[in-house]
């Protein structure tokens, strides 16, 4: 029950609601009303048994320079091994970049400038660098932006605001090594970025289970998730590509994950969001998540991690009773991965429409995008405590 498998099981479902799992979005209405006290609370209830504040500040650390590439992790623990495993490998040149990426890449801020799009993604690449996952990079100043900062800001002992300001810039800047990782990079298409299966996701759970794998439905579907950037931002990058072999794109540069095992989670349904901790209680990374709904709430209290699965397929139970068994693929239901709880049903998994993670409704699981689920799956331990709060 306790290992890791690159197989195709059935996620049981059962009872769940169509409308969470067999890939629409339920809308949900943002709320951020009184967020920083409710983030400072939320965070404040999860580390109130940590040994102490001063040592929690002092955890996170930062993603190492990746030195032309990303997810390729050079150590030896169990963690490393799973990931390098479970993330592709990224080379990259910082050759012949666009003037917009060279913009990106030197951008700076200072009190009382906008954050633009160039500020904007450049301060969600220092988050995810800080393991703080903001999402999908989009390169706007927004709900899973402004709760990466937020987390950021509690970990390191500073005030928690609405708005950026120069204690946090300056926290997040003042790793040399880091900032001089380039945000936006170039990437030369291989044969295996292009020569991918595709297909058209049909609607409905019989419709789905019918055909041989709900893969991506398009080649920058594809790349959008590999680079862990919005499909919307990745073509604006490259306004005039083709998406072909041998092509030279400008990408995000992921940069490298967590490699602490996590002993503990808390997914906090209040700031959507799940805090990881290491087996001392420090917090080593978090991420955005989507947390169940006013129909299916997700189940309050603390489970345990009882099966990691990568590559799940899927049962659906319609209310008639009648099963369908939806194929693996990152369109799946619960995308490429399934952290399955001791409370039967439910789970962590990924999510095939990363867009919108914390921002719509789930069927009572917890979804994050497939990429920090592939990088939480490497690194949790069997066992693991998850606290749903």
């Amino acid at each position: 029950m306790y290992q890791l498998k690159k197989i195709s099981i059935a996620v049981a479902m059962i009872g769940l609601s169509t409308a969470g799992f067999v890939g629409q979005s339920v809308a949900a209405p943002s709320d951020s009303t009184n967020v920083n006290n409710q983030v400072m609370t939320s965070i404040a209830q999860n580390t109130a048994d940590q040994v102490s504040a001063d040592k929690t500040s002092a955890v996170m650390d930062v993603s190492p320079v990746t030195n032309g590439v990303s997810q390729k992790l050079t150590g030896d623990s169990k963690a490393e091994i799973s990931l390098n495993k479970l993330l592709p490998t990224i080379k990259y040149t910082t050759e012949n970049l666009s003037k917009t990426a060279e913009k990106v890449n030197n951008a700076s801020w200072k009190e009382g400038d906008d954050i633009d799009h160039n500020i904007a993604t450049k301060l969600q690449a220092l988050l995810n660098w800080h393991h703080n996952s903001v999402g999908s990079v989009d390169g706007y100043w927004g709900k899973n932006t402004r709760k990466a900062m937020q987390t950021f800001q509690q970990a390191n002992g500073m005030a928690v605001t609405e708005a950026l300001n120069v204690e946090t810039w300056q926290a997040l800047t003042k790793d040399e090594a880091l900032m001089a990782q380039p945000v936006l990079v170039s990437y030369q298409l291989s044969e295996a970025d292009v020569n991918i299966k595709t297909t058209d996701i049909p609607a409905g759970a019989e419709a789905k289970a019918s055909i041989e794998g709900l893969y991506y439905e398009s080649i920058t579907e594809a790349l959008a998730e590999k680079f862990h950037i919005s499909e919307k931002y990745l073509k604006a990058l490259n306004p005039n590509a083709n998406f072909t072999a041998g092509e030279i794109i400008t990408v995000y540069n992921p940069g490298n994950p967590n490699t602490k095992p996590v002993h503990r989670v808390v997914t906090d349904k209040t700031t959507k969001t799940l805090y990881a901790y290491d087996d001392k209680g420090n917090l080593v990374a978090s991420y955005p998540t989507t947390v169940g709904s006013t129909a299916t709430p997700s189940p309050t209290g603390t489970h345990t991690v009882e099966v990691k699965v990568h590559e799940p397929n899927y049962t659906y139970t319609a209310p008639d009773g009648r099963k369908s068994i939806l194929p693996p693929g990152p369109n799946n239901p619960v995308g490429s991965v399934w952290i399955g709880l001791s409370k039967p049903s439910y789970g962590i998994h990924g999510s095939p429409d990363p867009a919108h993670i914390s921002r719509q409704a789930s069927a009572g699981c917890i979804r994050l995008t497939n990429w920090d689920a592939l990088s939480l799956l490497g690194v949790i331990k069997n066992g693991a405590t998850v606290e749903i709060n």
